[in-house]
Order: structure tokens, then C-alpha cells, then sequence
């Protein structure tokens, strides 16, 4: 299964909006990984959300796929985007990132974060896996939503912007 690096080859663009997306997301999936570890029953899943409901649209911008973003466009290449969004198949591209759509993102995973609430409980090992997983999960959730955006991109052919991440 190729990677969202793989994917964006050959286009410079595509790269360097995966490779400020990875950096946000790097630094998401550690805070998720951090409160995974913490045995305090509830508090991982509210991080979680609260990671994916601020790095989607991040990740979107990069792409060009935020709902400003695609109000900037022409009509017909708006047209365009919602066409090879709904061929994607994606509820994340192009719109505002509510709590429900973000716990249904999260359903893709839900068996991954049923493990890590149950590995919590287990002393000190379990909080590793729990942290190792809650990382995990978060990363999986970014690297699919990079190949759909990469997926749009192309098959809408929008122009990505060549944007500069501050931090």
C-alpha cells in the first residue's frame, strides 16, 4: 500500500504539501500519544478529538481543500473538486470539521482505540501500548487523509498551493 509520499511523486507541489502535513502531524500524534498514556478514563478519546478537529483542516489547507479555499475557485473548478471528492468518497475534504465528523473518521479505527482504552489498565505496560497505539491510530487517520486529498487533488487537477508552514 503505497504512502502518501509515494503517491504525490513527480509532483513538487503534492510533496511539499505531504511534507508539511507529516510535520503537523508528527507533532499531533505525540500530544495524542501523551494523553493516551495517562490513565484517566475519557481523557485520550477528548485529545483525540480535539487533535483530529484541529489537524484535518490543517492538512486540508495544505491541499488547497479548505472550504475558503475552494470558495476562492471558479465555478466550475469548485464544481470540479465536490465531483472527484464525492468519487473519493471522503466527509473530510472541503467542509468545516465538527465533532461528528470526526468521530466518524474515527470509527475507521475504532477497534485500534477499544484496544487502547483496555490496554490502559494495565499497569505501566499497558500505558505504553496504549501510547504506542493512540500514536498509531492518529498517524493512520492523518496518512489516509493525505492520500484522499492527493486523490482530489489529481482527479480534480487543482492547482496545490505552495504554501510556507510556520510552525
Amino acid at each position: 500500500m503505497p504512502t502518501a509520499l509515494h503517491m504525490a511523486s513527480n509532483d513538487a507541489a503534492l510533496e511539499a504539501a505531504v511534507k508539511r502535513s507529516r510535520k503537523l502531524l508528527s507533532k499531533r500524534a505525540m500530544v495524542a500519544a501523551a494523553a493516551s498514556a495517562v490513565p484517566v478514563p475519557g481523557l485520550d478519546w477528548a485529545v483525540d478529538a480535539a487533535m483530529l478537529s484541529k489537524l484535518i483542516p490543517e492538512i486540508n489547507k495544505e491541499f488547497g481543500l479548505t472550504p475558503q479555499q475552494l470558495d476562492q475557485l471558479d465555478p466550475s473548478k469548485r464544481e470540479q473538486v465536490q465531483k472527484a471528492v464525492t468519487l473519493v468518497g471522503s466527509v473530510l475534504i472541503g467542509k468545516l470539521i465538527s465533532r461528528d465528523l470526526v468521530i466518524k473518521a474515527a470509527t475507521k479505527i475504532g477497534v485500534r482505540l477499544t484496544t487502547k482504552q483496555l490496554a490502559k489498565y494495565v499497569p505501566f505496560a499497558g500505558q505504553i501500548v496504549s501510547a504506542v497505539v493512540g500514536y498509531a491510530a492518529i498517524r493512520y487517520l492523518g496518512e489516509e487523509h493525505m492520500k484522499d486529498c492527493i486523490r482530489v487533488a489529481r482527479q480534480a487537477e487543482l492547482e496545490v498551493p505552495l504554501l510556507g508552514y510556520s510552525g
